[in-house]
């Protein structure tokens, strides 16, 4: 049975090259709805720093915090990638999208935004610029 409405589901060996990955992951759509509604723009670096002082309205809510955690998460990894030289986006065994850094290391974006959303802390900002000094 084919239910148009689905979409197709991807086989492993379809899934998208580096560059169709980080657009896939830069969506954040929840995320950016959030933003955009406090006047906050997606711009890279200094929007980190604005979604860290939004208030967290969304905490009453388990899917809407696990949610936005991903999306922050997703977001955080696409600042990286775009303005740290070497990060780049991988896919670990378990399909769980990490930024690798030039020097090997290896971080969890998305479970940086899930603590944010859930926390607080660390900020996103804290998290950027740890990644960034490298």
């Amino acid at each position: 049975m084919r239910i148009p409405f689905l979409g197709k589901r991807r086989r492993k060996d379809e899934l998208p090259g580096p560059e169709g990955l980080a657009e896939l992951l830069a969506e954040c759509a929840l995320l950016r709805s959030q933003a955009e509604r406090e006047g906050v723009r997606h711009d890279g670096p200094a929007s980190l720093e604005a979604l860290d002082q939004l208030v967290p309205r969304w905490r009453d809510d388990e899917d809407t915090s696990d949610w936005l955690g991903n999306d922050a998460g997703l977001y955080l990894g696409t600042v990286i990638v775009r303005t740290v030289e070497g990060a780049a986006w991988g896919l670990r065994p378990d399909g769980q999208p990490v930024v690798r850094l030039a020097g090997g290391r290896e971080f969890d974006v998305v479970d940086a935004g899930h603590r944010w959303a859930a926390d607080g802390a660390p900020e996103l900002s804290q998290w950027y610029a740890e990644v960034a000094e490298g």
